[in-house]
C-alpha cells in the first residue's frame, strides 16, 4: 500500500472558503487492530453543509477541529478487517473524512451492492442527497395529487430528485435554476412542468406567471432572494421544507438571514430540517431510491473532480454554483 493522503482543515474561513484554509499531507496508513476494518475510499460527497463544519459558529452538529481530517461522507472498499460484520472486498458507504484510507470500528458504516447502482450514487441520489429529498418532500411537504411543488437549486443534488419525487405523487413540479442548461435539464431529463432561471432576472413576476394558481409546497435550499419570491406565490396553508440556504453559507457574516437561518439549525416550523433527524425513514427512503434508480424511474447528474488534493477546489466551486448535480470527488 501507498501512503495515506488527507486533507486537513488548517484555518476557519472568515468568509469565503479559500484553499488556504486546508493542508494536505501525507501519513503513515495505520495498522488494523482487533474490531476494526481498514477502508480504501473511492469517491468523496463534497456537500454544502460542508460550509457550517468549518465554521465555529453554532449549528446541529460539532465542528470540525482546526488540524483534523475534514469530514465527508465516503463510499470505499475494505482492504483489511478484523470485524465480524465486514471482511475485505466488501464496499461501504459511511463518513469517514477527506482522505484515502480511513480506519474504522464499524460505526456508521453500511455495506453496499456495488451492482444494484454506480457506487457514486450512494454519495447522491441513492444517498444522504435523494433521502433529504425524500423526507423533506413526503414528510414535511406532504403533498397531494395535484397540488403545485416548488423546488429551488431544481438542478442539484437534492432539488433535482424532488421535482421527480413530487412527479411521482402526481403533483406539478416548478424548479428554480441558474441558467438555461440547468432549466433544460430540469425540464428534459428529469420532468419538471417549468423552470425557471432566476439569473435572468424578473424572478417574482415569472413565478407569478409560471404559477397563476399559487404554490402549495415549497421545498427551499437556497433562501436569500430566491426564497423572498417565492415566499410572494404561496397559497394559504402552505408547507415549507427548510433544507438549505446556500446562498447565505459561505460567509461567517450572513447579512439579513440569521433569523431564517435559526429555522434551519434548530428545526422550527416552517419546517426547518435535517435529514438525520429521520433514522427509519432514511432506510426505507435508500432502499426506494436504489429501486426506482434501477428501474429507471429516477435520474441524476454528477459533477466529478478528479484526484482528492482537488477537493478543497470542488468545494468552493460548489459555493460558486460551477456544480451541475451531485458534486463528487473521485479519490482513484
Amino acid at each position: 500500500m501507498d501512503a495515506n493522503l488527507q486533507v486537513l482543515l488548517a484555518s476557519r474561513p472568515q468568509d469565503a472558503v479559500d484553499e488556504s484554509n486546508f493542508r494536505i499531507v501525507q501519513t503513515p496508513i495505520p495498522p488494523v487492530g482487533p474490531g476494526e476494518l481498514l477502508v480504501r475510499n473511492i469517491w468523496l460527497s463534497v456537500d454544502p453543509y460542508m460550509r457550517g463544519r468549518i465554521s465555529a459558529a453554532k449549528s446541529y452538529a460539532a465542528a470540525v477541529e482546526v488540524g483534523a481530517v475534514m469530514t465527508g461522507g465516503t463510499v470505499g472498499q475494505v482492504v483489511e478487517s478484523r470485524h465480524d460484520r465486514f471482511k475485505a472486498g466488501d464496499h461501504v458507504v459511511g463518513h469517514l473524512g477527506w482522505q484515502r484510507y480511513a480506519l474504522s470500528q464499524g460505526t456508521g458504516l453500511s455495506i453496499v451492492d456495488a451492482g444494484a447502482v454506480p457506487l457514486s450514487a450512494h454519495l447522491g441520489v441513492c444517498g444522504m442527497p435523494g433521502a433529504t429529498a425524500y423526507i423533506g418532500l413526503f414528510e414535511h411537504c406532504a403533498p397531494r395529487a395535484g397540488e403545485t411543488v416548488l423546488v429551488s437549486a431544481a438542478s442539484g443534488a437534492v432539488g433535482g430528485v424532488v421535482g421527480q419525487l413530487a412527479k411521482i405523487a402526481g403533483c406539478r413540479a416548478v424548479g428554480i435554476a441558474g441558467g438555461p442548461a440547468k432549466c433544460d435539464f430540469a425540464l428534459r431529463e428529469l420532468g419538471f412542468d417549468a423552470c425557471i432561471d432566476y439569473k435572468a432576472g424578473g424572478l417574482p413576476g415569472r413565478l407569478r406567471e409560471t404559477c397563476p394558481s399559487g404554490v402549495d409546497a415549497l421545498f427551499e435550499n437556497v433562501g436569500g432572494a430566491v426564497m423572498d419570491a417565492a415566499l410572494e406565490v404561496l397559497n394559504p396553508f402552505a408547507r415549507i421544507a427548510l433544507c438549505g440556504l446556500i446562498s447565505d453559507y459561505d460567509t461567517d457574516d450572513p447579512r439579513g438571514l440569521k433569523r431564517v437561518r435559526s429555522l434551519l439549525v434548530n428545526r422550527v416550523r416552517l419546517q426547518g430540517f435535517i435529514v438525520t433527524d429521520h433514522p427509519r425513514l432514511y432506510q426505507e427512503a435508500v432502499a426506494r431510491l436504489i429501486r426506482w434508480v434501477a428501474e429507471g424511474r429516477l435520474k441524476y447528474r454528477e459533477s466529478v473532480t478528479e484526484g482528492l488534493s482537488n477537493a478543497p477546489r470542488a468545494l468552493i466551486g460548489l459555493f460558486k454554483g460551477e456544480n451541475f448535480g451531485k458534486q463528487l470527488v473521485k479519490l482513484e
